[in-house]
């Protein structure tokens, strides 16, 4: 699966919450290959959401910009071997 332009996030760290500067993701839960189904995520017009296979809180943060996420180290990043 090609990550193309949508931002992946992951709560390796287990945090309570992980803000996000994207309405519209995929979460992976932890890093592989502890990870779950990669799961896509559409805010809406919320600004929160649970992710129903980790129960991970993502909080929207407009500022962060896309792709991005505070702490940093949530964001994905995919290396091909």
């Amino acid at each position: 699966m090609a990550h193309g332009s949508i931002p992946h996030f992951h709560n390796t760290e287990g945090l309570r919450s992980i803000e996000v500067g994207s309405k519209e993701f995929m979460c992976i839960g932890a890093l592989p290959p502890f990870d779950h189904p990669h799961i896509f995520i559409d805010m809406g017009k919320d600004n929160e959401v649970v992710c129903s296979y980790c129960s991970t809180l993502y909080v929207y943060k407009a500022e962060l910009g896309a792709g991005h996420a505070n702490p940093a180290s949530a964001i994905f990043r995919a290396y091909a071997a």
